[in-house]
């Protein structure tokens, strides 16, 4: 393994000690590997760095630029280092979420006034995407997931999980009727999406396979909403991204129970451990436990 910061730090204290066997006490090092490490650093460089002799020893002309150098590398690593953990303690900066369209709308966007008022100094740079995106690439610290995850290297915090309803809004169900049993829903139209992670089919718990018209193909719950509130057809979506629809009486749910197990866990992702940024921590401390009451509600 390549340790020149180390081979320099013994090479400094040889300089400012004036001697192999006075370095090597300090470095609890033995004076003839200090001796050695330096002959292998000359080696490496094609030049003489110190003259030795019985008495003493002095620095080369190479020699003098070589501590120089190396005395302002190491300061820089050492700034590096102090910079960069007291960013990592200090709650401030940007932080980057990724989440689905519609936790993003109805459960964090609510919550981000009295976030910053608990920490002004965060920037919160938020996009709104149901497709899933690459953390590391796109440089993500938080994603919420909804559905399914896939293993990785992050840690998943669950935070809750969501009842799907199928509904619609009653002007839709008026002109088509209200379907009574799983088997009526094969004449009507279903507002869907296009990812590929979503199911092309309702899996229910009897009726078998759903066939039907598909009139939207959407790549976010949002659309597919308001599609939904526009009349267009059936949906099927989690209950917090049409709760207040639900109330409202702008959406009616159909056919309740009729999809077995039909609900999906939430969970954030991010990079944990104890090296987890300052700003990271204060929003998943802040988020998690709001979000978990508002998932509840439901």
């Amino acid at each position: 393994m390549d340790n020149r910061a180390g081979e320099m730090q013994v090479f400094l204290r040889v300089v400012e000690t004036g001697s192999f066997s006075r370095a090597a006490k300090h470095l609890l090092m033995t004076p003839s590997s200090v001796s050695k490490l330096i002959a292998r650093i000359e080696a490496r460089l094609g030049v003489r760095l110190l003259e030795r002799s019985t008495r003493s020893l002095s620095l080369t002309a190479e020699g003098q630029v070589y501590y120089e150098r190396s005395q302002a590398l190491l300061a820089e690593m050492e700034q590096i280092e102090h910079d960069l953990s007291q960013d990592a303690a200090y709650i401030g900066g940007t932080v980057r979420i990724s989440t689905s369209v519609g936790l993003g709308v109805f459960g964090i966007e609510p919550l981000l006034p009295a976030f910053w008022q608990a920490h002004p100094e965060i920037v919160v740079d938020l996009s709104l995407s149901d497709d899933i995106v690459d953390m590391y690439q796109d440089r993500t610290d938080i994603a919420f997931r909804v559905g399914a995850l896939s293993d990785s290297g992050l840690t998943a915090l669950k935070l809750g999980s969501a009842q799907r309803k199928i509904i619609a809004s009653p002007e839709y169900l008026a002109r088509v009727g209200t379907p009574q049993t799983v088997d009526d829903l094969g004449g009507h139209d279903f507002l869907s999406f296009n990812f590929r992670r979503s199911s092309p089919i309702w899996p229910a718990r009897e009726g078998g396979r759903l066939i039907s018209r598909r009139p939207l193909l959407a790549n976010n719950g949002e659309t597919v909403r308001r599609m939904a509130l526009a009349g267009m057809g059936l949906a099927r979506m989690g209950e917090f991204h049409i709760r207040a629809d639900l109330a409202a009486g702008r959406l009616i749910e159909v056919l309740p129970g009729a999809i077995a197990e039909d609900r999906e866990d939430i969970h954030a992702l991010f990079l944990g451990g104890t090296r987890m940024p300052g700003r990271v921590r204060a929003f998943v401390d802040f988020v998690a436990p709001r979000l978990r009451a508002f998932l509840a509600a439901g």
